[in-house]
């Protein structure tokens, strides 16, 4: 069972003997402003990504367990109990964090936030789920983070889970947004350091030497376009300037309707090629790219990785 601790209850009570109203008032406000650095300050210590600067904490808790659980793919409650095909219970120390949306923002430039700061760590992206395929939002809100206030719409909700290698340690990231019936947005942000032993479904030995995707969708026929911005152009660059870096560049294309696989596989590789110029053109020559066309042949479950797109992955020399 997960043991959630208010970081309050880390101070001890101090006693203080004032000689007056103002040197109470003084002294109580000094203690104020110190708890109201203190406390914050032990919470971000664990934390490996910022929280979402278009929100207001509402609530912060340490989470201790030795054996936490993580959904690894659709929940479901049955006979009162959670259901889940892929789960681990892990030993973790971390923090939750829920955040209020600001209203001139959203739960979709939320999910977008982190799932970048995510990329920017190489993190390993786990599971990920979008509205009803990922189960009621009943049971995520009561059931799993004990959190009512995220009870909202089955068809307004997503999470995802990320794997970060930090030195020796890895740590856990858990993202869920919901829209609510008032048309509030929240997020819901575990950040878990695992302890010794712990055993994720998926989690490969995160490898400093592999370093990506970075993924970039394209568009066009004749002449090709690719939507990526200067930093993932630096991020590519950067990574490969180590001395015998290679730079896979994989091709996916979507398979349209009436469009045979000969010509989806060859649309994927004319995109390949005029990345491949661009890359050449940044610094990275031929000899350090690899380029692999896919095509439609292989599908991946989460939108951000689907139609169009090239996926570049750099992989530095032992």
């Amino acid at each position: 069972m997960t043991r959630r601790i208010s970081p309050l209850r880390l101070f001890k009570p101090v006693v203080v003997q004032p000689r007056g109203r103002r040197a109470s008032a003084r002294v109580l406000t000094a203690l104020g402003l110190l708890l109201g650095l203190i406390v914050p300050l032990s919470l971000q210590a664990q934390t490996v990504v910022p929280a979402f600067p278009l929100a207001s904490v509402e609530a912060e808790t340490e989470i201790v367990s030795p054996a936490h659980l993580v959904l690894l793919s659709r929940v479901r409650e049955v006979n009162d109990r959670i259901r889940s095909e892929s789960l681990a219970r892990v030993p973790v120390n971390g923090e939750g964090q829920l955040l209020k949306i600001a209203e001139d923002s959203n739960r979709e430039d939320a999910r977008a936030y982190y799932f970048n700061q995510l990329k920017k760590l190489n993190a390993q992206i786990l599971y990920q789920c979008e509205g009803r395929s990922c189960g009621r939002s009943s049971v995520w809100a009561n059931r799993i983070f004990r959190q009512s206030i995220l009870y909202g719409r089955d068809a307004n909700q997503d999470y995802m889970v990320a794997a970060v290698q930090e030195g020796a340690s890895i740590h856990l990231v858990l993202v869920y947004t919901v829209t609510r019936g008032n048309l509030t947005d929240y997020v819901w942000v575990e950040q878990l350091r695992l302890g010794e032993g712990a055993d994720v479904p998926g989690l490969d030995l995160l490898s400093e030497r592999v370093r990506g995707p970075i993924v970039v969708p394209w568009q066009g026929g004749i002449t090709y376009r690719f939507e990526w911005d200067s930093a993932d152009r630096r991020q590519v660059t950067d990574w490969a300037s180590g001395a015998d870096s290679a730079v896979v560049i994989t091709a996916h294309s979507s398979l349209a309707d009436g469009e045979t696989l000969e010509v989806s596989m060859a649309r994927a590789s004319e995109a390949l090629e005029a990345m491949s110029s661009l890359l050449q053109k940044s610094g990275i020559s031929r000899e350090q790219q690899v380029p692999i066309v896919v095509g439609p042949a292989v599908s991946m479950p989460t939108p951000d990785r689907s139609g169009d797109r090239i996926e570049i992955v750099v992989i530095s020399a032992p």
